[in-house]
């Protein structure tokens, strides 16, 4: 059987990002939480995902994330077929401008 996310250590710590009010607080308590390597990395992911849902190409979006290719095809293919947590996350942001289609 494979791992899973779905522990009560993960639902603690989904619990308490919910508590959170303001930038303010994210920034403390994901500083205090993450390496800045994990904090980067995981912002990479977002920019590279909001990047391609943008209908940017891998290339431009390697030179502007500085994401591998690996990373990008991996961010995509969580787009593609994943929970659509980042469709729920980018639908409910104000900053994120749908491409036209």
């Amino acid at each position: 059987m494979g791992k899973t996310v779905h522990t009560e250590a993960v639902k603690d710590l989904f619990e308490a990002i919910l508590t959170l009010e303001n930038e303010d607080e994210c920034f403390s308590f994901f500083e205090d939480v993450c390496t800045i390597n994990e904090l980067l990395s995981i912002a990479q992911r977002f920019a590279v995902a909001k990047m391609l849902k943008e209908n940017n190409t891998y290339l431009e979006v390697a030179e502007k994330t500085g994401a591998s290719t690996a990373t990008i095809s991996r961010v995509n293919r969580s787009l593609n077929y994943g929970k659509d947590g980042y469709e729920l996350v980018f639908g409910r942001m104000k900053s994120f401008k749908k491409p036209e289609e």
